[in-house]
């Protein structure tokens, strides 16, 4: 098994829409293999355990939560699943982020990189100097706000990625 093949098989994406090998949607996910394992790649950058000073846990209700917002069901069951088996999570905080009851998510500073997801999932022209001073306020140093604001772009990418093949497969479906 080559590299590229080893990626494919571990490919998020894939696994979401249930398609291999021999399947129309795999072989034009996998035309470009470089840009399909350029998003695995980052899939696991992401959310490898440790991650600067941005918890493994913050990052997974982050991802949650842009999948919340953006009303991407199918991804957001992965991170819930994901979310709910770290050690220590609360149901209380799945519950909140489902929910978009941010006034119940304990952390703080959790509770700012949450606002922050809202604001460039929802409104990115708000995504300016004061929303970055937000997340300092709540104690991020800037390499971490950094990486917030990309985790972020990336779920928006893979969340309108995802949407976008779900309905090319649905469209097959129905002909």
């Amino acid at each position: 098994m080559t590299e590229h093949d080893e990626a494919a098989a571990a490919d998020l994406i894939d696994q979401l829409l249930g398609v291999g090998p021999g399947d129309d949607l795999h072989a034009l996910r996998h035309a470009r293999a470089k840009a399909t394992d350029a998003i695995q790649r980052s899939q696991e950058l992401f959310f490898q355990p440790e991650l600067g000073q941005v918890s493994l846990q913050d990052r997974l209700s982050i991802a949650l939560y842009a999948c919340v917002l953006s009303r991407a069901q199918r991804l957001g069951g992965y991170y819930r699943e994901q979310l709910a088996g770290q050690p220590g999570v609360s149901p209380e905080l799945v519950t909140a982020l489902e929910q978009d009851r941010l006034d119940a998510v304990q952390d703080a500073r959790l509770r700012a990189m949450l606002v922050f997801t809202r604001i460039l999932i929802l409104t990115p022209v708000q995504g300016d100097k004061a929303a970055l001073q937000a997340l300092q306020a709540a104690g991020l140093r800037t390499p971490d706000v950094v990486t917030v604001a990309q985790l972020i772009a990336y779920l928006s990418y893979q969340i309108r990625m995802l949407a976008g093949l779900l309905a090319l497969q649905q469209r097959k479906e129905q002909a």
